[in-house]
């Protein structure tokens, strides 16, 4: 651990100059090592991680911040080789025959600031892509879950030498000063407010950004849906670490006449999923006081303007819980469809045609994810043919930030880049052009003076081009 920013930088700037392009044998290495270091620490990050929420599931904190990184590692180490390979490219026919190709390398040092939602899953995910690269880092954890920041900059302490990982911890002033080093390529993971200050800082050293931000990420549910089966897979995707997922439905669009079914389904799904109410062990609480009451705010102002509000039954033993909350056809200027949510609370509104639900999505920033419910492929194809977004996951939630076969990333204020899998180790290198001229070729038709064969030649090359 360490608290000089750019003295570490500057080390590892220098060690990257030295030794600019990393052998397959040592980032394997390098992937091994945390792989082998996440699991020794597991028992200590998932009670970091709960001590930090007050109550966090040991089973969420495995599955969503343990599990999802050794299996990017698993996932990398299996395809690096061929990531790594030198790529043959097609050649125009004037240029032949020349040869092209790409080569990938390591970009550099690379930042990254991590958020405290999923303190392990979103600070160490991105690492795996970039140590897959080839590339040395540096990561600023979350001050709002500090046990875990603790445990984590441990980690990788013990596991790394400074010049290949290195934490830097602290607050917002740290962040700031972390965001304006000249770092060759920046990764952050956190609301988009704070996004737009990352992208500010990083622009002034024309540091390539990543953004992982969020916003209102819709379900959308079509007249062809399986109301039963939605339900439970919505209530999933909100309930999911309480809701405090930057993919988690943000509201759900429902035809007028499946409303109060659709209510129905959710509040059913939510009792069975925690059949002690909120204080069910499997049920997580919110990360801060500041944010508990942002959300009972939301909640106090749309029951004021008299939405109807569904809550889970049971006692809160636990301060800092907040009990899974539907609202039916809230307002449209309160705060609860201004901002991103990210709490258990779930407002439903109701529209009476499909091209009604596509002009409300539309008429919003890109999400990050839409939800599409329907057993019917043709309301299925309307979304994903006339609705832009992050990612799209068809009768589910969620899911889709755990294939790393596929990019994850945003559009517009819900981000800019993506990673995961070979996408991520494409962000954080840099693929190389080469071309290779022969030693007979035909360029020298290219030459001036541009008169009499040359001419008529440069004139026929249009035709081939």
């Amino acid at each position: 651990m360490t608290s000089e920013p750019e003295k570490t930088f500057a080390r590892q700037k220098a060690v990257h100059r030295a030794v600019p392009v990393v052998s397959l044998d040592i980032r394997l290495d390098r992937l091994n090592r945390l792989a082998t270091a996440l699991l020794a620490s597991e028992a200590r990050l998932i009670t970091a991680m709960s001590d930090d929420f007050s109550h966090r599931p040991a089973m969420e904190s495995r599955l969503y911040d343990i599990d999802l990184v050794i299996g990017e590692i698993r996932h990398a180490k299996r395809h690096l080789k061929r990531w790594m390979r030198t790529r043959r490219a097609p050649v125009p026919l004037i240029y032949k025959p020349a040869r092209a190709e790409i080569r990938p390398q390591p970009l550099g040092v690379v930042g990254i600031i991590s958020p405290w939602n999923f303190p392990v899953q979103l600070a160490l995910a991105p690492m795996v892509a970039a140590l897959a690269a080839g590339n040395r880092v540096m990561l600023k954890p979350s001050e709002l879950t500090p046990r875990t920041s603790e445990e984590l900059a441990s980690l990788i302490e013990d596991t790394f030498t400074e010049e290949e990982v290195a934490t830097i911890t602290g607050g917002p002033e740290v962040a700031a000063a972390f965001s304006a080093l000249p770092f060759d390529h920046l990764f952050f993971t956190g609301s988009t407010a704070v996004g737009r200050k990352v992208a500010e800082a990083a622009a002034r050293n024309l540091t390539p950004v990543t953004l992982e931000l969020g916003g209102k990420s819709p379900a959308v549910i079509m007249p062809g849906a399986d109301l039963d089966k939605t339900g439970r897979r919505i209530a999933w995707g909100k309930a999911m670490n309480a809701g405090q997922v930057c993919i988690a439905p943000d509201y759900v669009l429902v035809p007028r006449k499946k409303m109060l079914p659709m209510a129905d389904a959710i509040m059913g799904a939510f009792m069975r999923f925690f059949p002690q109410g909120p204080d069910s062990p499997d049920y997580a609480a919110i990360v801060s006081d500041r944010h508990l009451a942002r959300l009972d705010a939301m909640v106090k102002e749309a029951e004021a303007r008299g939405a109807k509000i569904l809550r889970l039954e049971g006692d809160i033993g636990n301060a800092r819980k907040f009990t899974p909350t539907v609202v039916l056809d809230p307002p449209a200027d309160i705060a609860l469809m201004q901002e991103e949510i990210f709490g258990p609370i779930l407002p439903l509104i109701p529209y009476d045609d499909p091209q009604e639900a596509l002009d409300f999505v539309a008429a919003r920033d890109h999400p990050l994810a839409l939800y599409v419910f329907s057993e019917d492929k043709d309301e299925q194809n309307l979304w994903l043919d006339r609705s832009i977004s992050g990612g799209v996951t068809v009768n589910d939630t969620a899911i889709h930030v755990g294939f790393g076969t596929l990019p994850f990333g945003g559009i517009g204020t819900s981000g800019q880049g993506a990673y995961h899998g070979r996408a991520g180790f494409e962000t954080f290198s840099h693929l190389k052009p080469v071309v290779r001229q022969a030693k007979w070729n035909g360029m020298a038709m290219a030459e001036p003076p541009f008169r009499g064969w040359r001419k008529r030649a440069l004139g026929m090359m249009r035709k081939l081009m």
